[in-house]
């Protein structure tokens, strides 16, 4: 297996943790915070659905899903409409409410699938490009790309948890 075959692999891994975590919930439990400044699944799962689809497509030189395919609208929420979650504040990660599991999914689906599109296609040296230098060292496309795996696997693992949580409530 290559690295975009490695790559490929981490993404859909994410791909199946947030489906467990998301499938069959109802927006009450998707909305819903263990306590007053948990983050409740929809912010985690928009949250690194929005940080991938941010990251990846400013190495892959596309358009965010967010704006190309309008998820900013559909979603509807009371943020900067670049927001990505990061930094924040427990009051900004309370206003992130989804309608609908099919809504959340649908924005990640179709960021996984550019995602896959982009890493399937990498060859040779492309992990070694800079694709951030305001770091120091400055940050390459692996890295960058390891990086989102890694948040997104902890942030998947944190819904599956809150998932637990609330089903232990009944």
């Amino acid at each position: 297996m290559n690295c975009a075959g490695i790559l490929a692999d981490a993404f859909e891994r994410i791909h199946e943790s947030v489906h467990a975590a998301v499938e069959g919930l109802s927006p009450e439990d998707l909305n819903a915070r263990l306590d007053a400044d948990a983050n409740s699944i929809a912010w985690l799962v928009w949250h690194l659905t929005r940080v991938q689809d941010d990251h990846v497509g400013d190495a892959a030189g596309t358009e965010q899903v967010w704006f190309s395919q309008d998820w900013a609208s559909r979603f509807d929420l009371p943020l900067e409409k670049g927001a990505t979650g990061y930094g924040h504040s427990s009051a900004q990660a309370g206003s992130v409410k989804v309608a609908s599991a099919d809504l959340l999914l649908g924005y990640f689906d179709a960021v996984t699938e550019q995602t896959l599109g982009f890493v399937r296609g990498l060859e040779g040296h492309a992990l070694d490009r800079v694709v951030d230098d305001s770091w120091s060292p400055p940050v390459t496309l692996g890295v960058r790309l390891v990086s989102v795996i890694s948040d997104d696997l902890q942030h998947a693992g944190q819904a599956a948890f809150v998932r637990g949580a609330l089903q232990r409530r009944r």
